[in-house]
């Protein structure tokens, strides 16, 4: 038997002998020669991790860090109000720079007859190894004429047109190399000579609201008493919401937070609209230089949290809220443009189904053009019917001439 030409004992001595795999059963050179998982009847557990040992997944935010900041940054702003505002001031004194070293005064006259005209400035910034590339969008002759009916079109047209741009180019091959020129922010400037929002405030943000955050500001608030601001803000606030205007929303607080940061995030939220002051003098108070403007009764610091909300401004802008500001035009309103378009697109599609009587899956080789959603919807609609109009004469020509072809086969 097997038992008999094995080195165990007799079959009698079996029913005293421990399990042959036992190690106590073996002599020592089965033991020396035999497999590793021949050693133990039962597996090795490893001893439990203590909670002081370190894995290194707590690193993935260096990571990132260290990958976005040599990638660097980039970032649209849109300013749009009136001449003559402050607007650009309040640009160079933001972001620290001149970007309108050149630039050349329009007189009164030219001022009247000037259709409004989009310009883009680009400058790369470099603070602490950190670089952005900042572009601002003006818009020179908003609002200077005598008649501003739609005086918006060009600049909605330019948003859209930045859209449309980064559709073409997120559907094409070279996806790595996209450049984002999608405006972020419209810093819009409201006048404060006034008693409130005017039409064409009104109409402006209105038209702007669903394309890009929009920042309302009340310009050189240095020509009004800190009561007259007080009575501006609440009536700039209270025509926003009777007007149904959405402008840029802060987001809240996390809970974790501390309370330091939620009351600043309540200080930003109650100073909107910002009253804002700019400055390219630096000029000399209490021995030391500052940003501001020299009046003969005093000087206006510009970055004097008791004379502006500059500072504020600044802080919502650059420190704290720029990445949303980014995440909002990229999550929410290119979205919807997207979403828009590609619709467009379907029905496009489904018109040529519908007129070639085809099957959709047929018609996805037949080019499908990107309409130029920059145009109003009724030229979009108009576009559409004349495509089918086409379609529809085609459709009429091949069913004659295979009328004809019938006829003939018949004689």
């Amino acid at each position: 038997s097997l038992f008999q030409l094995s080195s165990f004992p007799p079959s009698s001595s079996l029913h005293h002998c421990p399990s042959p795999l036992s190690p106590s059963s073996s002599p020592p050179h089965l033991l020396s020669s035999s497999p590793p998982y021949l050693l133990s009847s039962s597996p090795t557990l490893l001893p439990s991790p203590s909670p002081k040992e370190y894995v290194g997944f707590a690193t993935l935010p260096n990571q990132v860090h260290r990958k976005s900041v040599k990638k660097g940054f980039d970032f649209t702003l849109m300013v749009a109000g009136e001449s003559g505002l402050g607007k650009s001031t309040l640009v160079n004194s933001l972001f620290l720079t001149d970007l309108h070293k050149d630039r050349k005064l329009l007189s009164a006259e030219e001022r009247i007859s000037q259709t409004v005209e989009i310009t883009k400035h680009t400058v790369d910034i470099e603070e602490k190894g950190v670089k952005l590339k900042l572009t601002i969008v003006d818009t020179p002759g908003f609002g200077d004429a005598v008649n501003n009916t739609e005086c918006w079109r060009p600049i909605t047209d330019y948003i859209d047109q930045q859209f449309e741009q980064y559709f073409r180019d997120e559907s094409g091959l070279n996806r790595k190399n996209i450049q984002d020129n999608r405006v972020h922010c419209c810093l819009y400037f409201i006048p404060p000579f006034g008693h409130g929002l005017r039409p064409v405030d009104i109409e402006f943000m209105k038209a702007l609201q669903d394309k890009v955050n929009v920042v309302p500001l009340i310009s050189k608030s240095d020509c009004l008493t800190p009561n007259e601001i007080r009575k501006l803000k609440d009536r700039v606030r209270e025509e926003i919401d009777k007007f149904g205007i959405k402008v840029y929303q802060f987001p809240d607080c996390d809970s974790d937070e501390d309370e330091e940061a939620k009351q600043k995030d309540r200080e930003l939220k109650e100073s909107t609209p910002f009253a804002v002051i700019g400055s390219n003098m630096v000029v000399e108070t209490r021995g030391q230089k500052v940003r501001g403007r020299l009046y003969p009764w005093g000087i206006v610091e510009v970055e004097n949290q008791s004379h502006c909300d500059f500072v504020k401004l600044r802080t919502m802008l650059i420190r704290t809220h720029m990445h949303d500001l980014k995440d909002i035009t990229c999550d929410c309103h290119y979205e919807n443009y997207r979403a828009h378009c590609i619709h467009t697109m379907t029905r496009y599609r489904l018109s040529i189904s519908l007129s070639l009587s085809l099957p959709l899956s047929l018609c996805v080789c037949v080019p499908i053009p990107i309409l130029p959603l920059s145009t109003p919807d009724v030229e979009t609609e108009k576009l559409i019917k004349m495509k089918d109009e086409e379609l529809r004469r085609m459709q009429e020509m091949l069913q004659k001439m295979q009328q004809q072809m019938q006829h003939e086969q018949d004689l």
